[in-house]
C-alpha cells in the first residue's frame, strides 16, 4: 500500500525553526527557478545574442504579468486553504480547492487562446526594439500556449503550500527545472533528432518540461492518498461554491492586482530602458537575471510566514501571527543583505554569464548594479508585512501602499528626473521607491486595524463565535457544508 502523505501543522512548534525549515524548500524552488531562467538566458545570450536576449527580457516580463494577473486568487485560495487546515477543516479545504482548480482552468484557457494572436500587439505596445521584435514574438506564442500548465503548477504548489507541506512543490519544481535546462539546448540548436528551433526552442521547453511535471505531481499525490486529493466520489466540488468564488474574487483581486501593478510598472520601466538602446536593455535583462537571486530570501521567507499566518489565524493564534512577522522580518533583512556584498563585488563574472565578452553594455550593467541593488533589502521588510497582513484577509490598504510606491513614486521619479540624472535616474528610482514601501507597510503593521479582517464570512447557521472571542479575533473558517 502507498504511504498517505501528511501536511504540516504550523500552530505549533517554535517559530523561528519551524519559519525556516518550512521555507528552506521554497527557497530552493526559488533558486531553482532562477538557476533555469539564467541557464536559458546563457544559451540565447550568449549563442543567439544581444537581440535575442533583450527578446526573452521583454517576453518574459509578459509572462510575469500574466502569472500576476492569477496570483491573487491562488493567494486567497491558499490563504482559504492554510486558514481551514488551521481550524482542522479538511472539507472546507477540498471545496476551496475545487472551486479555485476550475476558475484557473477556465481563465488559463481564455488566456492562452487570445494570447496568441495578440503577441505581436502587445511587444510593440511595450516598445520592443524592432531588431529583437520577430524573436520576442517566436518565443511570446509559446508562452502563451504554456500558460495553463504554468498557471496549474503554480495552483497546485500554492495549495500545498497552505496546507502546510512545502516538499512536494520542490520535488517537482526540481523535475520541471531539470527538463527545461536539458531541452533548452536540444531545442535551440536541434540537437539529434529534434528540429532546429532558435529562441522559439526555449519557449517550447518551458512548455514541455511544465507539461510533464503537472502530470507527475497529480499523479503522484494521487497515490500517496495525500489528504487533500479530491476523490471521484468528491468530483462535486469542482462545481463552484458562490461563498467561495466570491470570496477568492473579492479578496484575491486586490492581491492579483499588487502583481500587476509591479509587473506593469516593470513594464514601463523596461520600455524607458528600451529607448537607450539594445546595449542599456541587454545591460538591465542580465541584471534582472541576477536581482531574482537576491529576491530569493524575500520571496521564501515571505512566502513561509503568509502560510503560517493563515494557518494560525484559523486557529486564533495571534500571539504566533505577530511573532511570525517579526521572525520573517528579521530573517529577510539579515539573508538578502548577506546576497548583496558578493553580488556587488563579484558582478562583473557574474554579468559576464549573460553579455558577450567586450559588450558595452557589461559596463552599464555592472553601474546600474550599484545604484539598484540596494532596494532588495526593503523590498524584503515590505513582502513579509504584506503577506502577513493579507493573511487575515486584509488585501487592499497593502494594494494602496504598493500602488504609491510603483506608481506614486517609481515611475514618476524615473521619467521626472531624467532630464536631469539621464538614465541614472531609471536606476535611482528602485531603492528610493522600495524605502517608501518598507516604511509605509511598517506604519500600517503597527496601527492599522488588519487584524479585524476576513477572508471568508462564517455562514451564522452553521457555526457561533464564542462570546468571550475578542473582537479583533477572527473565527476559523466555517463548513459551509455542500452545495445542490
Amino acid at each position: 500500500m502507498p504511504k498517505t502523505a501528511r501536511t504540516r501543522d504550523l500552530t505549533q512548534g517554535p517559530i523561528g525553526r519551524t519559519l525556516f525549515v518550512f521555507a528552506l524548500p521554497i527557497m530552493g524552488g526559488n533558486v531553482l527557478q532562477s538557476l533555469n531562467g539564467s541557464v536559458n538566458a546563457i544559451w540565447v545570450g550568449r549563442f543567439l545574442g544581444e537581440e535575442a536576449l533583450t527578446a526573452t527580457a521583454n517576453a518574459n516580463n509578459i509572462m510575469f504579468f500574466l502569472i500576476g494577473a492569477v496570483f491573487g486568487v491562488g493567494m486567497a485560495a491558499t490563504i482559504l486553504v492554510g486558514q481551514a487546515m488551521g481550524a482542522k477543516d479538511t472539507a472546507q479545504a477540498k471545496r476551496v480547492i475545487g472551486t479555485s482548480a476550475t476558475f484557473f482552468f477556465c481563465v488559463s484557457l481564455v488566456i492562452a487562446f487570445a494570447g496568441m494572436p495578440l503577441s505581436r500587439h502587445i511587444l510593440v505596445w511595450m516598445s520592443t526594439p524592432a531588431e529583437s521584435l520577430a524573436l520576442a514574438e517566436a518565443y511570446l506564442r509559446i508562452i502563451f500556449m504554456a500558460v495553463p500548465f504554468l498557471y496549474m503548477f503554480a495552483f497546485l504548489s500554492a495549495i500545498l503550500r497552505g496546507a502546510g507541506d512545502t516538499r512536494t512543490p520542490f520535488v517537482f519544481l526540481m523535475l520541471a527545472v531539470v527538463l527545461d535546462i536539458v531541452l533548452n539546448p536540444l531545442l535551440i540548436f536541434g540537437i539529434g533528432p529534434l528540429p532546429e528551433m532558435g529562441i522559439a526552442g526555449s519557449a517550447t521547453s518551458t512548455l514541455v518540461a511544465n507539461l510533464v511535471s503537472l502530470s507527475a505531481m497529480l499523479l503522484w499525490l494521487r497515490h500517496r492518498r495525500h489528504p487533500l486529493w479530491i476523490s471521484r466520489h468528491e468530483n462535486s466540488v469542482y462545481k463552484p461554491d458562490i461563498a467561495i468564488l466570491r470570496a477568492l474574487v473579492v479578496k484575491g483581486v486586490p492581491m492579483g492586482l499588487q502583481m500587476i501593478v509591479i509587473s506593469l510598472a516593470m513594464i514601463m520601466m523596461i520600455s524607458m530602458v528600451n529607448a537607450y538602446g539594445v546595449d542599456y536593455a541587454s545591460a538591465y535583462g542580465a541584471a534582472l537575471q541576477l536581482w531574482t537571486y537576491i529576491q530569493m530570501p524575500a520571496m521564501a521567507i515571505g512566502a513561509a510566514c503568509s502560510s503560517m499566518a493563515a494557518q494560525n489565524v484559523g486557529a486564533a493564534r495571534w500571539d504566533r501571527v505577530d511573532a511570525t512577522a517579526r521572525t520573517g522580518t528579521i530573517f529577510n533583512f539579515l539573508m538578502t543583505g548577506a546576497l548583496i556584498a558578493p553580488v556587488i563585488l563579484f558582478d562583473h563574472t557574474t554579468l559576464s554569464l549573460f553579455l558577450p565578452d567586450g559588450s558595452a553594455a557589461l559596463e552599464h550593467g555592472r553601474h546600474l548594479n550599484h545604484i539598484a541593488v540596494w532596494s532588495f533589502l526593503f523590498f524584503g521588510v515590505s513582502f513579509v508585512i504584506s503577506g502577513v497582513v493579507r493573511a487575515t484577509g486584509a488585501v487592499i490598504p497593502p494594494l494602496v501602499m504598493l500602488g504609491i510606491a510603483m506608481w506614486g513614486i517609481r515611475i514618476p521619479f524615473a521619467s521626472l528626473l531624467q532630464p536631469a540624472l539621464g538614465v541614472d535616474a531609471i536606476w535611482w528610482s528602485f531603492p528610493v521607491s522600495a524605502l517608501c514601501s518598507m516604511l509605509m507597510s511598517m506604519a500600517y503593521y503597527r496601527w492599522g486595524n488588519w487584524r479585524k479582517a476576513k477572508m471568508l464570512e462564517p455562514d451564522p447557521d452553521k457555526v457561533a463565535v464564542p462570546s468571550e472571542v475578542p473582537a479583533h479575533v477572527s473565527a476559523p473558517v466555517a463548513d459551509q457544508g455542500p452545495r445542490s
